[in-house]
């Protein structure tokens, strides 16, 4: 999922662009489109000419003059339709394909009593070629008469002095929400006498300021996923793409007819992928604002007959089916587990999925490895020691105490990795999301002392929900049904790199020589209030080491 910390909240780092190698005609692929810088706008332009709703004969000047006229003709006062249900942009370009889709099939008198009449993204394709309204389907209830309207630039600044009363407005309320929660905290320090507040007034205060706080947490996680950015990275990691594009593509006998439920869509590109290999019908859910340009992604590639997309989390969405055959999505995060959107996926999973159906990818493992590199803690730690002269050692406090992202190579293992945890996705539980589980490795190299661990997941496709994914698979050494990638330092640098967790030195800490084992725990669990942080706990003993115990937690967030 995203770019190195600070993360802007991931994952894993959920889609995006790639096409199918060779394949001509591809709708995604946009290597033979070239020349269209060369096309020059014609010199005349003719008159805009809105064709009429309920006949198609008829040519009006305006859309004024087609209101005015079907209100007159047809008792249907679009204003009326587009101001009761609060159309926006899409929801009118609905009513407009709906009317006209409606009328050709001949229906002169569509339903227009609800927006669930023309609700469906299928409206988004255009009935009639060259459609002028679906243009200036704005003006539908935006346009005033010529006589009463104010001057654009009145219009303009009438405009902006509402949006600055509604910020005044807003600022006011955010003014007396800060007031009232210092008062608050004030209140729980000190008590009504002085000394410190306790009973159920402050822990339901403590409550309700952890919820704020939560919910301010979710919002920001899915805010980050709104922009283009985060995208463009994801999409540009063709380790992640490819093997998204790979498996669907070369398993199109497992998607062909089947009905798909991609969680966590962003721009579309999984959806696509699977309609492609030729699925019946494809749900894209996801809450971020980049659900709009999925829709409109979909529809200029043509799949706006199989692909339906819907704006909200998995757990309050509608499913406008039942159960599905295929769950897809892209759900992994830094470590595998930050921004714990798996488990969203897990309760998708339990409340849609065919007890046959797939899971897409199919399994995860979670590996580990001594780190040991006396230059990168020289660059990143001791640089602080010495910074143009100056001591800034100040810099040095905590520096070790967050999972730091970054791309390491084998030459930074002291050791072969140890798996510490694998994920079977048809049937893990979010409860066993939270785990402590067992490790050991033994030193391939003498090291002049332990730098840190180094933790990175393998993913695999699998072609089947029954099959098992073999005790020492490795996905850079993958050769099994389906396809798999890792993102540890055996493999192609991807987004989402490993994740480093760099040890406190204990004074006795020294040299370490090669077959000296290490053992220990790691565990997983969520880091406090943020439920989408990540704590990784280790406790771990040297073997060879007198006092050679050691633990420490690090953060995610």
């Amino acid at each position: 999922m995203p770019p190195p910390p600070p993360p802007p909240a991931a994952a894993a780092p959920h889609s995006d662009s790639s096409s199918e190698s060779g394949s001509e005609g591809d709708p995604l692929d946009l290597r033979n489109d070239e020349g269209w810088e060369d096309v020059e706008p014609e010199a005349d332009v003719e008159d805009v000419q809105v064709t009429g709703l309920w006949d198609e004969s008829v040519r009006f000047g305006s859309v004024r003059e087609l209101v005015e006229q079907t209100k007159k003709e047809r008792g249907v006062d679009l204003e009326s339709v587009v101001t009761g249900f609060g159309l926006d942009f899409y929801g009118r370009i609905k009513l407009v394909n709906y009317i006209r889709s409606q009328v050709r099939a001949g229906n002169s008198k569509p339903d227009l009593s609800s927006a669930d009449a023309f609700a469906d993204d299928k409206y988004l394709q255009p009935v009639l070629e060259d459609d002028a309204l679906l243009f200036l389907v704005d003006e539908l209830a935006d346009e005033q008469d010529a006589d009463i309207a104010e001057p654009q630039d009145d219009q303009r600044v009438k405009q902006l002095e509402e949006e600055l009363a509604a910020l005044k407005a807003n600022f006011s309320d955010y003014r007396e929400a800060v007031s009232r929660t210092l008062e608050e905290r004030w209140a729980e320090k000190d008590g009504p006498n002085g000394t410190a507040a306790a009973g159920p007034s402050t822990a339901s205060s403590n409550q309700k300021s952890e919820d704020k706080e939560q919910k301010g947490v979710e919002q920001g996680y899915f805010d980050s996923y709104s922009y283009n950015d985060i995208h463009e990275t994801m999409l540009k990691d063709s380790v992640r793409t490819d093997a998204y594009r790979d498996f669907i593509y070369d398993n199109k006998h497992l998607f062909a007819g089947k009905t798909v439920l991609d969680v966590g869509c962003g721009t579309g590109i999984l959806s696509m992928f699977a309609a492609k290999a030729g699925a019946a019908h494809i749900i894209a859910v996801d809450n971020s604002n980049m659900i709009e340009k999925a829709i409109l992604n979909v529809h200029a590639n043509g799949f706006s007959d199989q692909i339906s997309c819907l704006r909200g989390k998995i757990e309050e969405v509608t499913l406008p089916v039942d159960k599905v055959d295929i769950i897809v999505s892209e759900w992994m995060g830094y470590g595998l587990l930050f921004e714990a959107m798996f488990d969203s996926v897990v309760w998708a999973r339990d409340r849609y999925l065919k007890n046959d159906g797939l899971m897409v990818p199919s399994h995860c493992t979670l590996r580990i490895a001594p780190f040991s590199d006396d230059d990168y803690v020289a660059e990143h730690i001791d640089f602080w020691r010495d910074v143009y002269g100056f001591d800034m050692s100040a810099m040095m406090d905590k520096i070790r105490d967050d999972v730091r992202v970054r791309s390491l190579v084998p030459d930074n293992m002291a050791a072969d990795s140890s798996l510490f945890l694998e994920l079977p996705l048809h049937t893990i539980t979010t409860q066993e999301l939270e785990f402590t589980k067992d490790f050991s490795v033994e030193l391939s190299r003498d090291i002049d002392a332990l730098d840190g661990w180094c933790i990175w997941f393998d993913t695999f496709f699998l072609t089947s929900r029954d099959a098992k994914l073999p005790a020492d698979a490795r996905a850079e050494t993958w050769s099994g049904p389906g396809n798999a990638f890792t993102t540890g330092p055996g493999g192609t640098p991807t987004h989402w790199e490993s994740a480093l967790l760099l040890v406190n030195r204990d004074g006795s800490d020294g040299a370490l020589k090669k077959g000296q084992k290490i053992q220990g725990t790691v565990a997983y669990k969520k880091a406090g209030v943020n439920a989408r942080g990540l704590g990784i706990e280790m406790h771990w003993e040297m073997q060879g080491v007198k006092d050679g115990r050691r633990g420490q937690l690090w953060k995610l967030e």
